[in-house]
Parts: structure tokens; C-alpha cells; sequence
């Protein structure tokens, strides 16, 4: 009888996903690894098996699934009550299939009172499907990834500033390879299962952001703050309904406090989160003189 582990990571092609399936390849090998995509062409650049994972599709999510040991299921990006569903058909194809175990990424943020608040109720469901599995599980709960930020760095020259509704409420910022270094061990490692933990490093406000990036990046941004209704209007005006009442809501929950949760990264991870003055300071070395 074989003892091989197989680890599978849904939404493969997806840029955390991605992350996770290096990350686990490293620990375990890449013959150990299986990638799940809706569109497996994306992924095949990962250097491992990729199979179909349309959360939509149980069919193909049960063949897939099938002689995997241990599932990453990447939260969905679909409306909150399809989104539920869809993760359902995930988990009952892994139970299907004979999967072990189910690793989920959630989120932290506000669970009620903002725009943001469904999507967080629609993965604290997705928790307790998880939990009531009969399967082992391990449940991550991602801070807030900080590399949109990073990317947004010419709009925030163009503006001198960065603005919006947190105020000075403080944020769990994390990275996408940070994530991944932790998900790839809570995987790999029993002794995580039963397990939740919130995965992000120091909290650390606007404000704070603002001189990181001002050191990196050699600028001389401000930080202001606007009211929820201000930013709510103007993230509307940029991004459309949706997106923008959904970024606003992120931004209020930060403001109320509900993103400065104590960290379990370094249980999950065996080490400290990154240092943001770490990670920015290795964005300084890559940016060219202005």
C-alpha cells in the first residue's frame, strides 16, 4: 500500500493560488502536488499536474479530486449566496472522492454593518461547512493583501496622496507569498488540523503605510482621511456599484477596528511573518531612481 500524500490547490491559475502551489511543491515535490483550474491552460506553467476545478462542475470536481489526500479550497470570487453553493460542491466532492483533509482560505473584516459584511458571512458559512465535514480541516483567515497597494503606487503619485476611510484604525496587511509559505505548512503539517488561525502580519495604519511607501519609492505622499460616505462615492465612481461599495466596506471595517486581530502566523507559518520594514525595504532595491 502506497503511504504517498497528494495535495491539491484549487483556482491554481489565480495569483494566490498559484503562490500556494509553489509553496507546497517546495515542501512536498512537485510530484506530490495537484493544481485544480476552470480553465486548466492557465496553470500549466506551475510545473505540475493541473486538472479541471470549476466550482460549478461537480462531475469533473469529484474525477479530479479523486486520489487526492489533502485539499486547499482558495475562497471563490463569485456573488456571496452563489459563492456558498459553489464551495459546497467543492467539499462534497472532496468527501466524494475520499479527501482527508480540507485546508480553506477565509478572510477577516467586519461581519456585519458594511458593504464588505456579506462576503465575510459567506465564508464564516463556508467555515462551518468545512468544520462540519467529518473531514480533518484547517481554517486560514487572510489579512488584507497589501501588494493592491503596491501595484496602485503610480495613481497615488499622480494624486500625491493616498486617501480614504480608514482613518486611523489599524490593519492585519498581508502578502500573497507570505500566505502561501503558511497554507503550504498547515497542508503538509497535522498538527494544524482543528485548527483557525488569522494569517497576516503587524498591524499598522494608513498612516504607517503611507511613510512605507514614501520610503520605498522615494515619494513625498500624505495620507487622508475621508468619511465613509466620501469614499463610498468615490470608489462607486471609479470601480462601479459593486466593487466600490465592496471596497468601501473593506476600508470601514478597517476604521471600526474589525482588521487588528491577533495574529497566528507564526504558529501556522513555524516562523514570523515578513517585517514590513523587510518588505518594503526589498521593494526600494527594485525600484529605479526617480
Amino acid at each position: 500500500m502506497s503511504t504517498k500524500n497528494t495535495f491539491a490547490i484549487t483556482a491554481a491559475s489565480g495569483q494566490l493560488g498559484s503562490e500556494i502551489v509553489l509553496a507546497t511543491a517546495e515542501i512536498v515535490g512537485t510530484d506530490n502536488v495537484i493544481g485544480l483550474a476552470r480553465t486548466p491552460s492557465k496553470a500549466e506553467s506551475l510545473g505540475v499536474e493541473i486538472r479541471p476545478g470549476d466550482y460549478t462542475s461537480r462531475r469533473d470536481l469529484q474525477e479530479s479530486l479523486c486520489g487526492v489526500d489533502t485539499l486547499l479550497l482558495i475562497s471563490g470570487m463569485d456573488a456571496p449566496d452563489k459563492r456558498i453553493q459553489q464551495h459546497r460542491n467543492v467539499i462534497d466532492s472532496a468527501k466524494q472522492a475520499g479527501v482527508r483533509k480540507i485546508v480553506y482560505t477565509s478572510i477577516q473584516g467586519a461581519e456585519q454593518n458594511t458593504a464588505f459584511s456579506p462576503i465575510v458571512q459567506s465564508n464564516r458559512q463556508t467555515e462551518q461547512d468545512v468544520r462540519e465535514s467529518g473531514l480533518a480541516w484547517v481554517i486560514g483567515r487572510n489579512g488584507i493583501y497589501i501588494e493592491p497597494d503596491v501595484d496602485y503606487i503610480a495613481t497615488y503619485i499622480e494624486r500625491g496622496e493616498i486617501a480614504n476611510c480608514a482613518s486611523d484604525g489599524k490593519c492585519g496587511y498581508t502578502t500573497r507569498s507570505e500566505l502561501a509559505y503558511a497554507y503550504a505548512r498547515m497542508m503538509a503539517e497535522s498538527k494544524h488540523d482543528g485548527q483557525t488561525y488569522n494569517l497576516h502580519g503587524e498591524a499598522i495604519t494608513q498612516q504607517q503605510l503611507t511613510e512605507y511607501m514614501n520610503t520605498a519609492f522615494g515619494t513625498d505622499l500624505k495620507y487622508r482621511s475621508m468619511s465613509v460616505q466620501e469614499y463610498r462615492e468615490d470608489r462607486i465612481a471609479e470601480l462601479g456599484e459593486f466593487m466600490g461599495n465592496v471596497i468601501a466596506g473593506i476600508y470601514e471595517g478597517i476604521r471600526n477596528g474589525e482588521v487588528n486581530n491577533p495574529s497566528h502566523f507564526t504558529e501556522a507559518a513555524g516562523r514570523d511573518h515578513l517585517s514590513w520594514k523587510v518588505y518594503f525595504d526589498g521593494l526600494k532595491e527594485s525600484v529605479p531612481p526617480r
